[in-house]
């Protein structure tokens, strides 16, 4: 529970997290500014189907938009980003007959059938979704399990008398569909196959639909031809029933899906709803939320910072989404993405190492272990049904982003005490994918691997693009499988390759510019060479936001800068320079680009990943207290619980888990350490109940808008100078207090041995 304290009142009022989280977050976005980019997932905890109000045409990546003033039906949906779009998607909508609309056309036309909507009118939160439909009179709700969902439809007063009828659409979408009438069970079966690659040919999500009422009226199209019969299978099928309804009366559609059978479809809808209601399952769902919101407990008084951490980690905890079933035998089975067949075991998806080895998964890591061992377990059947460990699944492989960072994800995992899983084909899928690439998916494995084997870098000047962003990204991905073998016990001659090329970034490090810089197959750096210039070696950003992806030796780096005050002044300047910027390489101004620009932060993106640790390295420079200034900063500006509560794509929970570890008041830097950089605390209390059973509480009663910095610091009633805290030590659970003031302490966290983990000091 939460007690909130509002500043105006000594009155106490207690509300559960679910409460506070906006689904709405991210939602006013666009092709050329994200605010997020996200929809409202109506959903559980990493649920296999999400479920959302659709405003955009079939088949749009932005099914969802704050700005809309029409939603086109309740989609199921499987997307994790506009960029990387859907799968597995289909879409019910209520209608009512208009008189003034030709009939075929509103039933089927999704322009046509679309309605007006509010705001004003809409109920939207994780477990639950209410809109009213004003077009037609009609209130749609749905509540979702993990496979399935419960729909209730509130209809007016119609008549097929009078020629005004309730109706339910279900669109199948296009590229391949089909859909079947059992009228006697009052059911409605398909499949739909719409999707944006990563699947073999077989690929199908399979639906079934259960009505409370029976058909008055039903039909189906066919590919622009209406009413051919019970079934019907083509390139876009679309099935309509139709009731007489008094006013008020509800409707209830029970649906669910798979990607394995029909039979499993129903199965699913069998185990995770059967009879139950609308109202039964909406409190499960509610209930299943809180206990997954309640692992951190937040007391403050300021309402909107409440409902922007926890709209951050309701969306810290929807991806990867399970891809697996439970089979009639109560055995987990999936559906394989990568080779067709249906296999034994856990299966998850719909993520991006890139984005969220980051903060995401260490944030699973500490507060939701057991579902991350059943990742692990399906990053094992990856590897076996596939041959590589995934970099972007979507449901399959993605030829998208850059680096080998399933090594992250497996190495910090293990290394932070995750267990139950077959950890050793874990070690040969890594050691596989750091001297591979895939053959049909060039950001899978690892693209350049002979030459960065060979020189220590991927060159500038072979062709492939985003040369020093992979070099810096192997050479992290190589500490990671390095320190992996360590703790597997692994051979000093199988480790030593790891080991040398986690030293990698030196090589493309230029100490003219003490940037990181593009380097040629003959050793020279790349010339001309504009720091400001967007992509070319770089993904996504510039060598001002890239220089700082040493995640596992920030001392090296600052040794290669000139000591600690030349890395702090170059830490700096990443904030004083203006947001000036170069980019030819694209052709245009890219998204990323303009949400840097607009800040008001400099050259500083944090509306993009390579940057995001950025803030945290002070505390290597000794300087703690401009980590503490800017993160506040950051907190304070560039997030809310508003539609356009981020400052640039959302990215399945990794820019949502920097804000909840900041909130608490510190980051994992370098997965794979054990260690997190401590930063500045955002709330009075928080307390962590981890899954072993310790809680952790973090308080700091001055906190304010105005005192960010840390005056002093307690770890269990002992003074604590350090600028980082270990795992294991917050597992084991008691209490960090933070004495806040309004002026930095410039003696705290200066010792020598203050500074957190540098592979350098290993050597």
């Amino acid at each position: 529970m939460i007690a909130l304290l509002p500043m105006w009142s000594g009155a106490k009022i207690v509300s559960d997290p679910v409460d506070f989280v906006s689904t709405l977050v991210g939602t006013e976005s666009k092709f050329s500014l994200s605010t997020g980019n996200t929809y409202p997932a109506v959903a559980r905890p990493w649920g296999m189907n999400f479920w959302t109000p659709q405003t955009g045409k079939m088949g749009d990546g932005w099914a969802y938009t704050y700005s809309a003033d029409k939603i086109r039906g309740l989609k199921q949906t499987h997307q994790p980003s506009p960029w990387i779009n859907d799968y597995g998607q289909f879409s019910i909508m209520p209608e009512v007959d208009r008189v003034s609309v030709p009939s075929a056309d509103l039933i089927f036309d999704e322009e046509k059938r679309a309605s007006w909507f509010s705001h004003k009118a809409e109920d939207a939160r994780p477990y639950y979704y209410k809109v009213y439909l004003a077009d037609y009179d009609v209130t749609a709700e749905v509540t979702p399990t993990e496979r399935a969902a419960v729909m209730r439809f509130t209809f007016p007063e119609t008549s097929m008398a009078e020629k005004r009828i309730s109706r339910i659409v279900v669109d199948a979408f296009d590229k391949g569909s089909a859909i079947k009438y059992d009228v006697n069970k009052r059911t409605i079966t398909g499949y739909t196959t719409r999707n944006s690659g990563g699947v073999p040919e077989n690929f199908r999500n399979y639906f079934v639909l259960q009505f409370d009422k029976p058909f008055e009226f039903y039909g189906i199209q066919k590919d622009g031809n209406a009413f051919v019969g019970n079934e019907a299978e083509g390139n876009h099928v679309m099935a309509m029933v139709g009731f007489n309804t008094k006013r008020g009366e509800q409707v209830t559609v029970r649906v669910a899906s798979s990607f394995i059978s029909p039979e499993q479809a129903m199965l699913n809808l069998q185990q995770e709803v059967g009879t139950k209601s609308f109202d039964e399952v909406c409190r499960e769902g509610r209930q299943r939320w809180n206990d997954i919101l309640g692992r951190i407990e937040v007391k403050d008084d300021d309402i909107d910072h409440l409902r922007t951490f926890y709209s951050c980690l309701y969306r810290s905890v929807l991806f990867p989404r399970m891809l697996h079933e439970r089979n009639a035998a109560g055995e987990i089975v999936h559906y394989s993405p990568y080779n067709g067949e249906v296999c034994k075991g856990y299966m998850f998806t719909d993520t991006g190492f890139w984005d969220t080895f980051r903060s995401l998964f260490p944030l699973l890591n500490l507060l939701y272990p057991d579902m991350n061992a059943q990742m692990q377990e399906g990053l094992v059947n990856t590897y076996l049904e596939s041959g590589f460990l995934p970099e972007w699944a979507s449901p399959g492989h993605r030829g998208c982003m850059v680096g080998n960072n399933s090594a992250s994800i497996v190495a910090d995992a293990w290394l932070k005490g995750l267990r139950g899983y077959d950890v050793e084909t874990l070690w040969k899928a890594v050691v596989h994918g750091a001297n591979a690439v895939h053959p049909d998916i060039s950001s899978t494995g690892r693209l350049g691997f002979d030459y960065y084997n060979r020189l220590g870098y991927v060159p500038y000047n072979v062709g492939i693009n985003e040369s020093v962003a992979r070099t810096l990204e192997y050479a992290y991905d190589d500490w990671c499988i390095y320190q992996l073998g360590r703790a597997l016990g692994k051979s000093k001659k199988e480790l030593k390759p790891f080991r040398e090329h986690a030293m990698n970034y030196q090589k493309v490090f230029d100490q003219e510019t003490l940037l990181m810089r593009g380097r040629n197959e003959d050793g020279t750096f790349q010339s001309p060479f504009n720091p400001l210039k967007w992509g070319d070696a770089f993904t996504e950003g510039n060598a001002w936001h890239y220089t700082w992806s040493v995640f596992h030796d920030p001392e090296g780096l600052i040794r290669l800068m000139g000591g600690r005050d030349v890395f702090a002044h170059m830490l700096d300047s990443v904030f004083s320079v203006p947001p000036l910027f170069d980019d030819s390489y694209y052709g245009g101004v890219i998204h990323e680009i303009r949400e840097m620009q607009i800040m008001n932060m400099g050259n500083y993106a944090h509306g993009n990943q390579p940057i995001q640790h950025m803030i945290y390295l002070y505390d290597w420079a000794a300087q703690p207290w401009k980590a503490q200034y800017w993160i506040r900063q950051v907190m304070d500006r560039l997030y809310s619980a508003q539609p356009d509560g981020y400052c640039g794509d959302e990215d399945n929970g990794q820019t949502s888990a920097w804000y909840v570890f900041s909130a608490m008041g510190f980051y994992p830097v370098c997965p794979g350490s054990g260690q997190y950089a401590l930063g500045t605390p955002y709330f009075r209390e928080v307390s962590l109940h981890f899954p072993n059973g310790n809680t952790l509480t973090i308080d700091a009663p001055e906190n304010s808008a105005s005192n960010c910095y840390i005056g002093h610091m307690t770890f269990n009633g002992q003074p604590y100078d350090r600028n980082y805290v270990e795992h294991q030590t917050l597992l084991n659970g008691g209490r960090i207090s933070f004495n806040m003031q309004s002026e930095p302490n410039k003696q705290r966290g200066t010792a020598p041995d203050a500074v957190p983990y540098s592979f350098s000091n290993d050597n």
